[in-house]
């Protein structure tokens, strides 16, 4: 929790600064590019073990995303306790039941049948870890006042985004889920009402036969989601 007194404004030096020459911008650009151009989403995956340090690092390197205010508006929960992940599965599966049968819309399904998703959801099973992504709507500060958080879907999003990346550069494969709605996962893990669940993150290696939508490969052009002036 935040002390208030300790929110008086102090400008400090650049900590960390980079200075690279113009070709070794393009190299380390080109160079990531080929890496994370590599990652893919994939449903099959092994039970190989993970060790809870590479976990515990990744999340470490999301929780360095710029926020609103600095607030930091978000809580990962990381689970290998396989019947605590059964749990999850189940009451996964029963909202995904009623999504598939009827409470999404015809074009929605209609969207997905490309990816070949469909109610079952054995991933959140056999992946060794779960993380499940919070988003926190307000802070509470050490005397126990709330204070409000700022850009948070944006900003969860951005530390989603970059534990993504972290896990792919650590050799990892990840699926994003998104079962609607979530609020069984603060039941089951816990959590506050000031957090929303936003993504089940599966982490593991991918298996053998893993398999990913051909669509999947599909991606635009840098023309048309680039615009430069």
């Amino acid at each position: 929790m935040i002390d208030k007194s300790t929110l008086d404004y102090k400008p400090l030096p650049l900590p960390d600064r980079r200075d690279f020459s113009d070709k070794e911008m393009q190299d380390r650009a080109e160079a990531f590019y080929e890496d994370v151009r590599t990652r893919h989403t994939v449903r099959e995956f092994t039970d190989r073990p993970i060790d809870r340090s590479v976990i515990e690092t990744c999340i470490r390197a999301a929780g360095t995303a710029p926020s609103g205010a600095n607030h930091q508006p978000w809580h990962f929960v990381a689970i290998s306790n396989p019947e605590l992940k059964h749990k999850i599965r189940l009451a996964a599966e029963e909202e995904e039941r009623r999504f598939y049968d009827g409470g999404a819309g015809d074009e929605w399904i209609k969207a997905l049948e490309p990816i070949g998703t469909n109610a079952d959801k054995p991933h959140l099973d056999i992946a060794p870890w779960l993380i499940v992504i919070f988003a926190q709507r307000w802070g509470t500060y050490k005397d126990g006042s709330r204070y409000k958080h700022y850009y948070v879907p944006e900003s969860v999003g951005i530390a989603t985004g970059m534990l993504i990346t972290a896990l792919h550069h650590a050799g990892l494969s990840t699926l994003t889920h998104t079962p609607n709605p979530m609020k069984f996962l603060n039941d089951i893990l816990d959590r506050p009402e000031a957090e929303k669940p936003v993504m089940i993150l599966a982490v593991g290696h991918p298996a053998q036969d893993a398999t990913v939508p051909a669509v999947a490969k599909i991606k635009k052009p840098l023309e048309e989601i680039l615009s430069v002036f």
